[in-house]
């Protein structure tokens, strides 16, 4: 039999063609620079085709390399999935799973969910991930996260999801704020113009409570984007304006120890939907399933 490409080979490359950048490369893949250069030399070696056009500060992939990119994801996510197999044998809710999470449900879930699962299920390891949706989504098609713990709906295509319990969205404002308005509910009419703060767009987050809580005046959004809901409670508790919490957030005591109040915005349904994302190719749906099961006692 001939020669075949080893894996460390097309990690390598699938590398590289992620971080456009032979240093962020090698520093991915845990080798050094002139390693993983050795690496892909020898791969267009034994390919008998050259994949990377390269010069002294800068590179780029020729259509050949492009097209054994795809092909490498494809054989890389199948290898890790071949190990889910093997490590679903050995029965649910054991060895390790690559779960990924959103800022905004991930400082106030984690925790209790990972306590939840050493008193419960102490063969079961969870080598956790936090990222925004559309980068957790990437790497979960790549193969490299198992899992994804996210608010939904996202665009998730060609992904199976599962839908745990609901997270209400909360209005909240400064102390003093909410006496002077006095009118409860708080009307967004009345409202100064840039007084909502959101985060960025990058966040869905912001998508989701805009759309639950009925915002549609963008007059009323200031031009600031906060990057944490923690920074968002800065500008709330300094009398700036006012914001939308998820209701996990202050179950956990974000508002603890500041001027802050709790009130219900506009809409019957300001809530998002908190569910799991995974592959339709994965093995360990079972695991998955028992952990939803926990996430959702949690919500």
């Amino acid at each position: 039999m001939s020669r075949l490409p080893s894996l460390k080979q097309l990690t390598y490359l699938v590398a590289l063609d992620e971080h456009q950048n032979f240093n962020r490369a090698a520093k991915a893949c845990f080798v050094s620079q002139s390693t993983l250069s050795t690496g892909l030399q020898s791969l267009e070696s034994l390919l008998g085709g050259e994949l990377i056009e390269r010069d002294h500060k800068a590179f780029v992939m020729t259509p050949l390399g492009r097209q054994v990119v795809v092909r490498a994801r494809e054989l890389l996510v199948q290898t890790r999935e071949l190990m889910e197999l093997v490590e679903g044998q050995k029965g649910a809710m054991q060895g390790a799973i690559r779960l990924g999470c959103i800022p905004t449900i991930a400082p106030f879930l984690l925790s209790e969910l990972v306590q939840r699962c050493r008193r419960h299920y102490p063969e079961l390891q969870l080598l956790l991930r936090e990222d925004t949706t559309p980068q957790l989504l990437a790497m979960l098609r790549a193969g490299e996260l198992d899992l994804l713990l996210l608010a939904l709906p996202t665009d998730t295509e060609g992904l199976q999801t599962r839908v745990l319990g609901q997270d209400p969205f909360v209005l909240v404002m400064h102390r003093e704020q909410a006496r002077q308005h006095g009118r409860m509910p708080v009307d967004y009419a009345d409202l100064p113009d840039q007084s909502i703060f959101l985060l960025e767009q990058e966040h869905c987050l912001t998508e989701h409570a805009v759309s639950a809580c009925r915002l549609t005046d963008s007059r009323k959004v200031n031009p600031f984007a906060a990057t944490s809901l923690h920074t968002l409670v800065q500008m709330v508790g300094a009398g700036l304006g006012t914001t939308f919490l998820p209701q996990m957030a202050i179950d956990a005591g974000i508002l603890d120890n500041t001027e802050i109040v709790a009130m219900a915005p506009q809409g019957d349904k300001a809530y998002r939907d908190i569910g799991l994302v995974w592959r339709p190719t994965a093995t360990r749906v079972e695991t998955f399933s028992r952990l939803g099961a926990l996430v959702t006692e949690l919500l």
